[in-house]
C-alpha cells in the first residue's frame, strides 16, 4: 500500500458516518465576522495605514501626482543605486526625473542578474489599512513577484484613496484570487533562534512606501 493509499483510506474513514445531505463547509461554517474594526472617515483610514506601515519598519512617504516624480528622484539619489528594476506596465511618468539605468523585468532575468539591481519601484494592488500591508498581484505596474524579492530597496507607490482598504475582509473582496498575490508587512525580517532580527533575508532590507494622493 503506498503513502497515498494510507492517507485516502484514513479520510474514507473520518467521512464514513458524515451524511450525504451534509451541508458543505463553505456553507456549515458561520462568517458573521466584523469587516472592519470602528468606524473611520477615509483620512483615518489612510493614517491608520501610515502609522501600522512605520509599526513595521516602513518607511512612509507622502506626496501628490505633480511631485511624485521627485520625490521618486530623492530616493533613489539617497541611495545611490547604479540600476533600478522597472516593471514593464510603470506609469513612465514617475520615473521621468530618476537618473538610475533602468533595468526592465524580463522572463529571461536570472537570479544572478537581478541581485545586481539594488533597487525596485512599483505600484500595488492596494493596501490594507488594519494591518499595515500591502498587496501585489503581479499586474503591470508590479512585474514578477521575483523582482521585488531580490533587491534590496523596495519602492511601493500606493494611490490614496482608490487603493485604500480598511480590512482584511475588504481586501480579499477586491482581488483576485487566481492572480500570484504578495502580502507585504514592511520589510523583510526574521529572528534567529536567539532571537536577534535579521533583514533583508527573504526580501527587501527597506522598504519605502510613498502614499500619493
Amino acid at each position: 500500500m503506498s503513502s497515498r493509499e494510507r492517507v485516502l483510506g484514513r479520510v474514507r474513514r473520518a467521512l464514513a458516518d458524515v451524511p450525504r445531505d451534509e451541508r458543505p463547509y463553505e456553507e456549515a461554517v458561520p462568517r458573521a465576522y466584523l469587516r472592519e474594526h470602528g468606524r473611520r472617515s477615509v483620512e483615518e483610514t489612510v493614517e491608520l495605514l501610515a502609522e501600522n506601515l512605520a509599526e513595521y519598519r516602513a518607511v512612509v512617504h507622502r506626496t501628490d501626482e505633480e511631485e511624485l516624480p521627485y520625490l521618486i528622484m530623492r530616493l533613489l539619489a539617497q541611495r545611490g543605486p547604479q540600476y533600478v528594476l522597472v516593471p514593464p506596465g510603470l506609469p513612465p511618468a514617475w520615473m521621468s526625473a530618476a537618473d538610475p539605468t533602468r533595468v526592465h523585468d524580463r522572463a529571461v532575468s536570472t537570479p544572478e542578474e537581478l541581485d545586481k539591481v539594488e533597487s525596485v519601484v512599483t505600484g500595488c494592488a492596494l493596501a490594507i489599512a488594519e494591518t499595515g500591508t500591502i498587496v501585489l498581484d503581479g499586474s503591470p505596474d508590479q512585474g514578477r513577484r521575483r523582482i521585488t524579492l531580490v533587491p534590496d530597496h523596495h519602492i511601493c507607490v500606493v494611490r490614496v484613496p482608490e487603493q485604500v482598504v480598511s480590512s482584511v475582509p475588504q481586501a480579499l473582496e477586491r482581488l483576485d484570487p487566481a492572480r500570484p498575490l504578495t502580502w507585504i508587512s514592511g520589510p523583510s525580517a526574521t529572528s534567529d533562534i536567539e532571537l536577534d532580527r535579521v533583514e533583508g533575508v527573504h526580501g527587501p532590507r527597506t522598504l519605502e512606501v510613498v502614499l500619493v494622493g
